[in-house]
């Protein structure tokens, strides 16, 4: 009896307990390395096409502990693939005694399904039999995949302790063009999952019990092998010292102890000593390479002011240990304000174009820009919305009125991936962006969306930026350098505009963006009278295309006044084989109709002649019968390609002595000398190399009009008499004499 108690404490010393946490691979680094590697994980995607399945070790010597770790780490692989059937597929099979096939790659069109799928799957149990498992997938291929007419991955998870060979069937599978990473879970044989993996073994051997780590690893691999592009530009893939360790169960003699044994020759029990051995479980190092992605840290840009001293908290997050005068501002910086009254709409790219990283990057922007700008005695009210194929106005303006309430709803906006629908999302901003938060009439603050996009959108922004322009927006739009033509599209201007050639650089714009919000007012001249008429070149010479060009850049002008009768009206003529009035000044009231009607004005062809324009200008378009205001500044801005500009130095001239004033704006290899006697003494003459660089020119055009609007006014010129009346002034003010049987206020009635 004794003996036997003896033997089972001996046991229970054999066989100590091993902790499941230990780690038995580990990448050398300091701790903001480690930390780095762990934040690009989460802003690596693949979206190329691509057939992935999973071989799931299902056996007894997983257990099920270790087989939900197995499939956590699967579900981690799927939040970083753009799961549908043209792009990335993904299937699962779970081996143990058999192959089980879970579901083929056909199955499931999207990131939820597969995930779904997979938390449902139950662990089998059984044997070990990994050889079989290949030899399964050499017979039947991917199931529902796509042939081998896209790169094939084989992601097996195990403890590599297979009970059967596994060399032949791995290498088979890896002829066949399959590449094949092997994760180990638990305590894994290393030298196995070798065996499994595809060259270089280094880089195609993973742990699946660290996360992160293991699926930074794979999609380092991928990205690096060209199968597909995981990460941004800025990231890169960097060997890193690293140490496997291997869990093994060694025999070693601990001494002798007393036995007995029987002997051949005689009856007897001879007693004796015999070896007395011990079983221990140890762990075996295996320095290796471990190839990880690295993305730019939030402090590589040293944020921090004044002497500040920035400390990383993942990709993009940091905080600045501040000088005792800094203290509490963000940066360590002089806090700046939003003083100006404005409600304001962050409208963000959440499309698979601008990826994960450039979304968490626009939402830090927004994040830094309100806790940088706003605070209680702040008169700016501030919203998000974001898009892909449809908008979700995830903070409605005005919702908060403290920052720190703000900055949490703006931490949980979801990333959607998805088309780049920009112009479907500016239509609906217009709609119904701002809701409830817009204030009504002389009360209602001006209205501010500022869109942040690094992709170019996928449908047509021209038409519903020119409609959200036209419900009195102001658009402002940040980006990379690859958006800007498109950005400066939308927004009308090219002063709207921030780009930056770095992401990093994004936070740096925050100073400029105050001070076009803060700075800009009210777009043209809001408070002056003005009777402005355009006259554009609709003549052959120009051409329908670049007649085009020329009412975008006419209506983006109109955007920049308040029209209505009571200060700015807006009259179109075009010229070209005749003269047409396509409106007159008084007769569209709004600028929602000013914009639709300058849309429709027609192209002509033909030859034109500029100076008959004019001269239709003065004698049918800017008189008191046709609508225009005794009193009001008045003005004729002239579109043309030069052509059959030669005529027109005199009935430009006979404007300008009637009280107009006359731009001219000359587009392309224009006749410089005529176009030179058009602009009159005053020189009046904007050159622009081509119609598509209109829009640069906006600018200049807008303060050469705001100008004019500010110039003395003749009351009588032109002369609001009718009926060969004669205008006379009288005490600021002015009276008809009329003749020939004519009477009245303006000579327009007959006696």
């Amino acid at each position: 009896m004794p003996s036997f108690l003896l033997l089972g404490a001996v046991c229970v010393f054999m066989f100590p307990t091993v902790s499941l946490s230990f780690p038995l691979q580990e990448v050398h680094g300091s701790r903001e390395t480690i930390g780095r590697i762990s934040a690009a994980s989460k802003v690596m995607q693949c979206s190329a096409a691509v057939d992935i399945l999973f071989l799931l070790d299902g056996s007894h010597s997983v257990g099920k502990r270790s087989f939900e770790r197995s499939k956590h780490f699967a579900i981690a692989v799927c939040d970083a693939l753009d799961i549908s059937p043209e792009r990335v597929r993904v299937g699962a099979v779970q081996f143990s005694s058999t192959p089980h096939l879970e579901f083929p790659l056909d199955s499931f069109s999207t990131r939820q399904e597969v995930k779904a799928k997979l938390k449902r799957t139950i662990f089998k149990g059984g044997s070990t039999e990994t050889g079989l498992a290949l030899k399964y997938l050499l017979r039947r291929g991917f199931p529902g995949g796509r042939n081998a007419t896209v790169p094939q991955i084989l992601i097996v998870v195990t403890d590599g302790k297979s009970q059967g060979h596994l060399a032949l069937p791995a290498n088979q599978l890896k002829d066949r063009g399959v590449t094949v990473f092997a994760v180990g879970v638990q305590f894994p044989r290393w030298e196995e999952l070798h065996t499994l993996a595809s060259e270089p073994r280094e880089q195609h051997v993973l742990f699946a019990e660290q996360v992160a780590d293991a699926t930074n690893g794979l999609f380092s691999t991928l990205g690096s092998t060209a199968v597909c592009t995981v990460a941004p530009p800025d990231c890169r893939v960097e060997p890193h010292p690293c140490e496997r360790r291997m869990l093994e169960t060694v025999r070693e003699r601990d001494g002798s102890a007393l036995c007995w044994r029987g002997s051949s020759q005689t009856n007897a029990v001879l007693a004796s000593r015999c070896p007395f051995y011990s079983r221990r479980r140890v762990f075996l190092s295996h320095p290796a390479t471990c190839y990880r992605t690295i993305c730019p840290g939030p402090c590589d840009s040293e944020p921090c002011q004044n002497g500040g001293t920035c400390v990383p908290g993942g990709l993009d997050e940091y905080h600045c240990i501040c000088p005792l005068a800094f203290g509490g501002e963000a940066n360590c910086a002089p806090k700046p304000s939003l003083e100006c009254r404005i409600d304001l709409l962050f409208l963000l790219d959440s499309s698979a174009g601008t990826t994960l990283e450039g979304f968490l990057r626009a939402k830090t922007f927004v994040k830094r820009f309100v806790e940088t700008m706003l605070d209680e005695d702040s008169r700016a009210r501030v919203g998000v919305a974001h898009y892909s194929w449809e908008l979700v106005v995830a903070v409605p303006v005005g919702e908060y009125q403290d920052v720190p309430g703000l900055v949490r709803s703006i931490d949980g906006i979801p990333f959607r991936g998805g088309a780049t629908l920009t112009g479907g999302a500016l239509r609906q901003v217009a709609e119904r962006g701002f809701g409830s938060a817009t204030r009504a009439g002389q009360d209602r603050a001006r209205r501010v969306v500022i869109l942040l996009t690094e992709a170019r959108s996928q449908d047509e922004v021209a038409g519903p930026a020119r409609h959200a322009r036209a419900q009195e927006l102001l658009l402002l739009g940040m980006g990379s350098e690859a958006t800007r033509a498109e950005l400066e599209e939308i927004t009308g201007s090219p002063e709207h505009v921030m780009v930056y050639a770095d992401p990093p650089d994004l936070l740096h714009q925050i100073p400029e963006l105050q001070r076009k919000l803060c700075s800009q007012q009210r777009a043209g001249c809001q408070a002056q009278s003005l009777d402005l008429v355009f006259m554009l070149d609709a003549s052959a010479s120009v051409g329908p295309e670049n007649f085009a060009q020329m009412q975008g850049f006419v209506r983006s002008c109109a955007l920049r006044f308040d029209v209505n009768p009571d200060v700015t009206q807006v009259g179109l003529v075009v010229y070209g084989s005749r003269v047409q009035t396509a409106f007159g000044l008084d007769t569209h009231p709004t600028q929602a109709a000013v914009l639709r009607a300058m849309s429709q004005a027609p192209y002509l062809g033909g030859t034109g002649s500029a100076g008959t324009a004019l001269l239709h200008i003065h004698d049918k378009v800017m008189t008191v019968q046709r609508g225009a205001r005794p009193g009001v500044p008045k003005a004729v801005v002239v579109l043309t390609g030069g052509w059959g500009s030669e005529d027109a130095a005199v009935p430009a001239q006979k404007l300008r002595n009637n009280g107009i004033s006359v731009l001219v704006v000359g587009v392309g290899p224009i006749l410089r000398e005529a176009l030179q006697r058009l602009a009159g003494p005053r020189d009046a003459l904007i050159h622009v190399a081509a119609y598509g660089d209109l829009r640069y020119h906006q600018d200049v055009l807008i303060d050469w009009l705001c100008k004019e609007a500010k110039r003395p006014v003749n009351l009588c010129k032109p002369s609001p008499c009718m009926n060969k009346g004669t205008c006379v002034l009288q005490n600021g003010s002015y009276r008809c004499v009329c003749h020939d049987g004519w009477e009245g206020p303006h000579c327009g009635n007959r006696k």
